[in-house]
């Protein structure tokens, strides 16, 4: 990044002259409000904000949005603000991170090398600090490892265990953006629903719009004019009619996608407290259940830096386990019997869009996102994004032997610890549809 001379401001003296920035190789391909956040430091961030509304940031002279991203050469446009004066000789005041904290985060890493951390995200740390919670993942890697530049590639619900990315280069972090983009990742939970799942393999092809409500809470909820999104739901086990242990594949990563098209399906995701069942959760929880039951057991993408397909998986929790077993024992059993909230006390559904099914996803992924979108835009009337440059991919992840967890790879280069697997430079193993129980 390069600065230009400074452009005279009439501003007052307490404020800072507007500067004008040109854009290097680092730069590129990130968003305008990281940028200035990484620029601006003593900035809070609602002023940012305010900075962007009221078109202060320029690039090349034109006004843009937080979500816009800068290109080499670009010139940026830094209005003035108010400067912090801090005493150097003051020591640094910053709020520590809490020692638990920093102890799950680092024990939750199961791969590292020189370009990408994976963890196994316990259930009910937050990936990133905001809306009332302090310190998340990335905050404690921040603080655990000051002299790194990390990044969060992708994100999980609070509540949502399993696999995630975090970059230690920011080349690797465009590099992953761009695959994102182009739903070029291959991503694959572990979920439990009310109920039996007599649906076979199914693909839930429903657009999904967000709203936010009263108090910022946010939604999503089935409408045609949402963005376009698909899950795969395929059995894995049943537990007689009270419940299904399913493998989902994400063929679009949309917010809370899988638990709104569970919901959407007739089947809610166990412990979900926004589109779940009340009176199935509560019947769970007597069994032992005390979280949501949803596990990023597998991703794994085709790296073009490397030229390898990079696979990682994290094997279900230790306490999913011992409540599937209970469970089992529950359903077979069979004197426990399915509780079902009536229907005028549940959430009202929105069934816009029919579910849609077919035995099996025939073509890649990504020609099927394409679909997807096409459709969606057919609706609205307008063009669907373009995937143009995307690399077809007919990936299929390795199937959990059990309802248990998921099945462990083999090693990557680099440092891998105990309780997960990363592989790359090899072909993914498929797999073929087990018999469920």
């Amino acid at each position: 990044m390069t600065d230009l001379p400074p452009v005279p401001d009439a501003a007052a003296p307490a404020r800072t002259a507007v500067r004008t920035l040109q854009m290097g190789p680092e730069e590129a391909g990130q968003r305008v409000d990281k940028v200035l956040a990484r620029l601006l430091p003593t900035v809070p961030r609602s002023h940012l904000f305010k900075m962007l509304r009221k078109g202060e940031v320029r690039i090349n002279g034109k006004r843009v949005k937080g979500e816009a991203r800068v290109a080499e050469g670009d010139t940026l446009r830094v209005p003035p603000y108010r400067e912090v004066v801090i005493d150097p000789d003051a020591p640094p005041v910053a709020r520590p991170v809490p020692r638990w904290v920093l102890e799950q985060v680092e024990g939750a890493i199961i791969h590292e090398d020189e370009r990408l951390l994976v963890l196994d995200k316990p259930s009910g740390l937050a990936v990133h600090g905001g809306s009332g919670i302090t310190f998340g993942v990335i905050e404690g890697l921040r603080a655990s490892r000051p002299e790194e530049t990390l990044e969060l590639v992708h994100r999980l619900d609070r509540d949502t265990s399993g696999c995630l990315l975090v970059s230690r280069k920011r080349s690797t972090l465009r590099t992953l953006h761009a695959l994102l983009r182009e739903d070029a990742f291959d991503k694959r939970y572990l979920a439990l629903l009310r109920g039996k799942w007599e649906l076979g393999q199914k693909l839930i092809d429903a657009p999904l719009r967000t709203d936010l409500r009263v108090g910022g809470e946010r939604t999503v909820k089935v409408d045609p004019s949402g963005k376009a999104a698909g899950s795969e739901f395929k059995v894995v086990q049943f537990y007689g009619k009270l419940a299904t242990l399913v493998e989902v594949r994400l063929l679009t990563g949309r917010t809370h996608q899988i638990r709104v098209h569970a919901e959407h399906a007739g089947h809610p995701v166990a412990g979900d407290p926004k589109y779940g069942d009340p009176a199935f959760n509560e019947q769970l929880e007597e069994l032992g259940l005390k979280r949501l039951f949803l596990h990023a057991h597998s991703i794994s993408y085709d790296d073009p830096q490397r030229q390898v397909t990079m696979s990682a998986s994290a094997p279900l929790p230790q306490e999913l386990k011992a409540f599937l077993d209970r469970l089992a024992t529950a359903a077979a059993s069979r004197k426990v019997k399915l509780r079902s909230t009536p229907p005028a006390e549940r959430p009202a559904r929105q069934r816009a869009v029919p579910v849609t099914s077919s035995p099996a996803t025939a073509v890649p992924p990504v020609q099927f996102r394409r679909k997807l979108r096409g459709k969606v835009a057919a609706k609205a009337g307008g063009k669907p994004r373009s995937n143009a440059g995307a690399k077809p991919r007919g990936y299929a992840a390795a199937q959990p032997r059990s309802g248990a967890g998921a099945k462990p790879r083999g090693s990557a280069p680099g440092k891998a610890r105990a309780g997960g697997a990363v592989r790359a430079g090899s072909a993914p193993r498929g797999a073929g549809r087990r018999k469920a129980r």
